[in-house]
């Protein structure tokens, strides 16, 4: 995979933070409303896309794909400093590109977000964010974060 579309994975990661924080929604709610195919164009258009602001993209997707307001607003609780939308992007770039069969990131970004580990990661009171890497990845592997 080259440095660009692995930079494309990490913008459609945070992208998708994105849209999720601003509908308050869970990250497997937010992906259910993408197919596949979808997800393969926001990565083909990742590169034009990232001389936008995340709001403009993100507010064009909201409306686009129907995306309803929510009540899981991870931010409004977390008593800490909230980690940037691209930060918890770099994290689930990571999860990403060490799981993906086949080069095929846009599978992978969708079987990502559709697990529990995005409830995990959302969680900006827990430690998850700052978890090895290696850690999130075993985890989401095995379907349960490890003791």
């Amino acid at each position: 995979m080259t440095e660009k579309q692995k930079n494309d994975v990490l913008y459609v990661c945070s992208l998708i933070e994105t849209i999720a924080r601003k509908t308050k929604n869970h990250r497997q709610d937010v992906i259910r409303h993408f197919t596949k195919a979808d997800i393969e164009r926001q990565l083909r258009l990742a590169e034009v896309n990232h001389c936008l602001s995340f709001e403009q993209v993100s507010d064009e997707l909201i409306e686009d794909f129907n995306i309803p307001e929510g009540d899981f607003d991870t931010a409004a609780e977390c008593r800490y400093t909230v980690p940037s939308a691209t930060s918890i992007g770099m994290l689930y770039q990571g999860l990403v590109l060490s799981t993906m069969k086949d080069d095929d990131a846009a599978q992978a970004i969708r079987d990502v977000f559709s697990s529990f580990i995005t409830d995990e990661i959302s969680d900006f009171n827990s430690n998850v964010y700052y978890t090895n890497p290696d850690y999130l990845r075993c985890s989401y592997l095995e379907g349960k974060m490890l003791a």
